[in-house]
């Protein structure tokens, strides 16, 4: 069962590492940049950020053709939805049975009833990505017109936000509409949607249209922390910022941008305000969301909301002598601690590793790079968000190097880790001794 694991595995790296070796050679191609060619390394970094939807840069996206831009939002598409749809795309290869350990992927990441009926789930993930991204790229093309904008520009924000991806076919990003509330809460809602993942969509859908008023344990976790950090960023932000980044907006636009940056590090990557104008407090603020990220089963990145909410609860509802956490009449298996614990400890470990290595590197050039530069960099890779400080383009190759590792990582590498196992390991005869360690 082991082996198969590592081919289920082998082939999620697979499809990333091709749809980025792709990619890339698309990229590369006469016509897509212009004249000089880019280098390999930028083009290498722009396809990994597009495919892994992250947003990090190297290169102003508007300074890419029109076609260019195209094959940027194909990769975006391909990546938003690669990982929520690749087990299910999996087992619903003709003449292909449903492993264990595919079956034990499929619950976890998209919805039960994929084991009797593949090809219909596959269909709702493209119908709801469809309907959101369609909705978004109308209303936002309509009001990018009367900027002087066209309605590729439009398609291209709305599929960009949905997969929370932060790419922008604007040199600003989208500071120049940070005070228009259409762009704001209609970005706002595709990040949104693509964070929360397909099965709150699905429950949600089925609350208010299907008569079935009950939400999965699932959706309410996920729908009770996203809004509790969200409001709870946004209050910060609005309290922090109010004479700082937000000083020359109204009060209204203060309360709008505070909402706006709430929503953003959650691996969306636009910003409204430029990120190196918030004070320093905003900006530890900022990579804490990063880190924890989005939800599970959705277009976004991080160690996922579900696993913040299990660590919280653990710490402040374990009490010594007990084997068991629960919260709202419900019990929260051990493995599922354990589970989130591993996640946590591996992703900063690597978020370390990657942080000092982009030091090191940086320094060996003769570059200023601080620690807070370096840590936002990183996290905002790994968590596959995309904001930056500004520092991206300047770096050198190694530390471009050191990003487009921690991207895919971000992507592909911890999801890999939070697959679930076949099987459990067998209990025999012996029963290994207990210790009990001193904290």
């Amino acid at each position: 069962m082991t082996l198969k694991i590592g081919k289920d595995r082998i082939l999620l790296f697979s499809f990333f590492i091709g749809a980025i070796l792709l990619g890339t050679l698309f990229l590369s191609l006469p016509g897509m940049y212009g004249k000089p060619s880019l280098p390999l390394i930028d083009t290498l970094f722009t396809a990994t950020s597009a495919v892994c939807v992250t947003g990090l840069i190297t290169v102003d996206t508007a300074s890419f053709t029109r076609l260019g831009q195209l094959v940027i939002l194909l990769l975006i598409q391909i990546g938003g939805l690669g990982i929520i749809t690749f087990a299910t795309l999996y087992v619903a290869l003709p003449g292909r049975r449903i492993s264990v350990t595919s079956r034990g992927i499929i619950s976890e990441y998209t919805v039960r009833e994929v084991e009797f009926q593949p090809k219909a789930v596959i269909r709702k993930i493209i119908k709801y990505t469809f309907i959101f991204e369609t909705a978004g790229a109308i209303v936002l093309s309509l009001r990018f017109l009367g900027y002087g904008y066209g309605i590729f520009d439009g398609v291209f924000h709305s599929v960009s936000a949905f997969c929370n991806a932060g790419f922008s076919t604007f040199s600003t990003g989208l500071e120049r509409f940070v005070g228009d509330p259409i762009v704001n809460f209609v970005v706002m809602l595709l990040i949104t949607a693509g964070g929360l993942g397909f099965i709150v969509i699905r429950d949600l859908r089925k609350y208010f249209f299907s008569g079935n008023r009950h939400l999965s344990y699932h959706s309410v976790i996920v729908l009770k922390t996203s809004s509790l950090l969200v409001i709870a960023a946004s209050v910060a932000f609005f309290i922090l910022e109010f004479n700082q980044a937000f000083a020359e907006l109204p009060l209204w636009q203060k309360l709008m941008a505070s909402l706006f940056q709430a929503v953003t590090p959650r691996t969306a990557g636009f910003d409204t305000i430029a990120q190196n104008r918030f004070s320093h407090s905003s900006q530890i603020l900022t990579m804490i969301l990063m880190f924890i990220g989005a939800s599970p089963a959705s277009t976004g990145g991080g160690i996922k909301t579900t696993t913040f909410f299990i660590l919280i609860v653990t710490a402040f509802r374990y009490k010594d002598g007990i084997d068991r956490i629960d919260y709202r009449k419900r019990n929260i298996m051990p493995h599922s601690i354990f589970k989130a614990v591993g996640i946590v400890v591996k992703a900063l470990m690597i978020a370390a590793m990657a942080a000092v290595a982009v030091l090191i590197s940086e320094s060996q050039r003769g570059s200023p790079v601080t620690m807070t530069e370096a840590v936002f960099e990183v996290l905002s890779a790994l968590g596959t968000v995309g904001l930056s400080q500004g520092i991206t383009a300047q770096l050198g190759n190694l530390a471009k190097t050191v990003l487009i590792l921690t991207m895919f990582t971000g992507r592909v590498g911890l999801f890999a880790i939070a697959m679930p196992k076949s099987d459990r390991d067998i209990e025999g005869y012996a029963k290994i001794p207990d210790v009990e360690i001193l904290m």
